[in-house]
This record gives C-alpha cells, structure tokens and sequence, in this order.
C-alpha cells in the first residue's frame, strides 16, 4: 500500500499556480529526493502534503484515508478536508523537518523533543523521557539534554529538529531542505543521520538541493519546473536523464 497518494494537487498564490498539477504515490520504506530550482513549487508541496497550506485542487490520502478530495460545488470544484478529528489522526502519520529548525528558544533539547508527545498525543511523561534519551543517543546528542537551542551549533539544532519528529513514531518524514542554513561542515552530519534513518527504512521525502547525498540516499528522484514533475525516476535514470533541462539542472551541480 502507497503511504502516501497525491492526485492532481493544484497550488495557487493570489494569481501565481505555484503547483500545476502534481501527482505522487510513495510506498512504505521509500526514500524520494525531489529537486529541481528555487521557486519550481517544492517547498509549496511539501507544505500542502503536511497540510501546513491548503490545496487549491486534487486529492491526497495518507494510508488509504482521505485527508482532502474535490467536491462539486455552484461555483465549481472546490477542495474539501476531511473532518478536524480525523485530520488529526491523520496527521500523526508524518513528521515534518525544517530548514530552520523551529526549536522552542526557551525550551531545553529534552523538552522540545518530548513537549508534543505528552500535550498531544497523551504519552506519559516518563515514556516520552525514555523515548527522547534513546533518540539523543542514537543522534550522538546524549549529553545535550539541558542545553538550550542557543548552545548548540546550527549541526546540532537540526539533529534535535530530526529527534523531536522522530519522538512522534511517524510513518512518514518530510525535510524541507534541511541542509541549507548550515555550513558545509555541519551539512555532513545532519546528511549522515538522514542516510543512517534510510538505511533504516524510514519513509522519507527529502527536498534538497544536495545531489550526491539524493543520488546516493534516493529511491527515487523527482525533478520538478514550474509546479509540474518533468521526471521522475531512479537516481540513475535522473543522473543519465536524455532530458537537456534536467542534465543542465544537474550539470550545474558539477554532478
């Protein structure tokens, strides 16, 4: 069974289409790259896959449930959601990263990773706790438990970022670039931790701008242009793509 089904999502901003027309099925334990340049729609499907935005039109399910499909309406077709508390449980499937951490300032490591887990999903606090050392230990963070964000390197946020959607048990894991705002240095570590979840077989969808890391950690590559999918393939397929606009893309990378 597909983890995640996406049908014809549309995506617009006032009067810009964002997202054309975009339809993407991954499978349980699959890791897709999706790439491609800075406004081609890939942080736009993210955000409407993690429902953080609103799709416009098409359809999306997580596990065979229906998170949103199109409706008839008098004023034409229109996106419905499923009810609140269905997207709620809906929405513990996946666990989304960001490229700017989004950590709690004044909250220690251990407190960011287990504040979701016991507020929203009612796991005893001593539980959480236990889950949250467990993923600092794999994370090589064991001795950042009473830091706060400001005392780490940027490197170290991210593992935290990594470890507190972790600490929800999701499915599914989207990355919305997690490497850009690092340097190259810090970059390393937090790839190696996304490479060591894939071998893992954490369902993964991973935008990034990092090809040799997409080439070596993907199942399957998905280059995108102007809201649509150009191609989408094995990282070989991609890598030794006929098509001029995705070599040229690719080419730029020194790949």
């Amino acid at each position: 069974m597909n983890l995640l089904e996406i049908r014809n999502m549309k995506k617009t901003f006032d009067e810009l289409e964002v997202i054309t027309d975009i339809s993407l099925n991954v499978k349980k334990g699959e890791v897709v790259s999706i790439i491609g340049p800075s406004g081609s729609g890939k942080s736009t499907l993210l955000r409407c896959a993690t429902m953080l935005e609103k799709m416009d039109g098409g359809e999306m399910s997580y596990l065979g449930e229906k998170a949103a499909w199109e409706e008839e309406t008098p004023e034409g077709k229109k996106v419905v959601y499923a009810p609140k508390q269905d997207l709620k449980r809906i929405s513990r499937y996946f666990g989304l990263v960001f490229q700017n951490f989004n950590l709690f300032p004044h909250y220690t490591v251990l407190k960011n990773i287990i504040d979701a887990p016991v507020s929203v999903d009612k796991v005893p606090k001593k539980e959480a706790i236990g889950r949250a050392e467990k993923l600092l230990e794999r994370l090589g963070l064991s001795d950042k438990t009473d830091a706060y964000p400001y005392q780490l390197s940027g490197g170290q946020q991210q593992r935290v970022s990594i470890a507190r959607a972790l600490a929800l048990q999701p499915q599914i894991l989207f990355f919305d670039e997690p490497t850009s705002a690092l340097d190259p240095e810090l970059t390393g570590e937090v790839l190696k931790v996304i490479k060591q979840l894939a071998s893992e077989h954490m369902t993964m969808i991973i935008v990034t701008h990092e090809m040799q890391f997409a080439r070596e950690v993907s199942d399957r590559i998905v280059f995108m242009e102007g809201g649509v999918i150009v191609q989408e393939g094995t990282p070989d397929e991609i890598f030794t793509s006929e098509n001029a606009r995705v070599r040229e893309f690719i080419g730029k990378f020194g790949s």
